[in-house]
């Protein structure tokens, strides 16, 4: 159950099914869920109804969910923002964290790991309330999914993922013989 003052949030994300799905995890959770797809409609959704929180996905098709941490926190100061991401890197988690963000969690994620989040209210820096900080994606995670995106990206072919890493073809494939270290 979200903790008494978060009772609200807003899903953004542009794939329609993942957002369907975490909003209703999270109906199921406690949470009163909406979804928004885009940017125009996220605004209009906060500007209608107020959330105590939004999950915002990064990329949003040709949009970027950075550029609604601000006009999220202008409209609702005590919002709680949590940005989402599959292509998780140290620069965007600190220029999200910049702009106003209050948390950022690297996708593949379960809506409990998004309700748990939510529930713990502000990010301690923000709060002083003297929370735990949350844990951070270690720098071989990070290595790990930034790997996974270029080898996606390059569908899959080794060799022009390494070419585009600037590493050693064998480097790389001593890295993806690898399992995943967690988070």
């Amino acid at each position: 159950m979200p903790a008494d003052t978060m009772s609200s949030v807003l899903v953004i994300d542009d794939d329609e099914r993942f957002a369907a799905t975490l909003a209703q995890a999270l109906t199921r959770r406690g949470w009163r869920a909406r979804v928004a797809h885009n940017v125009a409609a996220a605004l209009a959704a906060v500007r209608a109804e107020a959330p105590d929180a939004a999950a915002v996905d990064l990329k949003l098709a040709d949009e970027d969910g950075l550029t609604l941490i601000g006009p999220l926190r202008a409209a609702h100061p005590k919002l709680k923002i949590v940005m989402l991401t599959g292509y998780a890197n140290i620069a965007t988690a600190v220029k999200a964290i910049k702009l106003g963000a209050d948390d950022y969690l690297a996708k593949p994620v379960t809506a409990k790991d998004v309700a748990d989040v939510l529930a713990r209210g502000a990010h301690t820096k923000r709060s002083g309330d003297g929370a735990a900080p949350l844990e951070t994606m270690s720098p071989r995670r990070l290595e790990w999914e930034h790997i996974q995106r270029v080898l996606v990206e390059n569908d899959g072919n080794v060799s022009a993922t390494a070419r585009t890493l600037r590493m050693h073809r064998r480097t790389l494939q001593r890295k993806l013989a690898k399992r995943p270290t967690q988070i």
